[in-house]
């Protein structure tokens, strides 16, 4: 059974994502794996200026789609799979009405 506090992280999921770069940023952050990227060059990779990614992964890191570690004196940030892995459960889990999907297109 769905809570409020559920529907809630949900929600806010899916409004950090709900932003044309941040959707970006992830999908990168997806690419690269547990390893992740510097803002640095996620940034730089998306022609977004400094101060606007950190806007941009401050508000991922609160919805809790990414993780942030510190490797020397960067940022190093990742995509959080567990917490993608629940956003997708979520979103799929009455996908076509407790069938498979594939039996549902035919």
């Amino acid at each position: 059974m769905e809570t409020k506090t559920d529907a809630a992280i949900i929600v806010r999921a899916l409004s950090a994502l709900a932003q044309e770069h941040r959707l970006a940023v992830f999908r990168l952050l997806v690419q690269a794996g547990p390893e992740g990227l510097p803002a640095g060059v996620l940034a730089d990779a998306l022609a977004v200026p400094a101060s606007s990614m950190s806007f941009h992964l401050a508000q991922l890191a609160n919805a809790g789609l990414v993780t942030q570690k510190r490797q020397s004196r960067s940022i190093i940030y990742a995509a959080d799979f567990a917490a993608m892995s629940t956003l997708m459960a979520f979103m799929t889990e009455n996908c076509c009405g407790g069938v498979p999907c594939e039996a549902a297109a035919a």
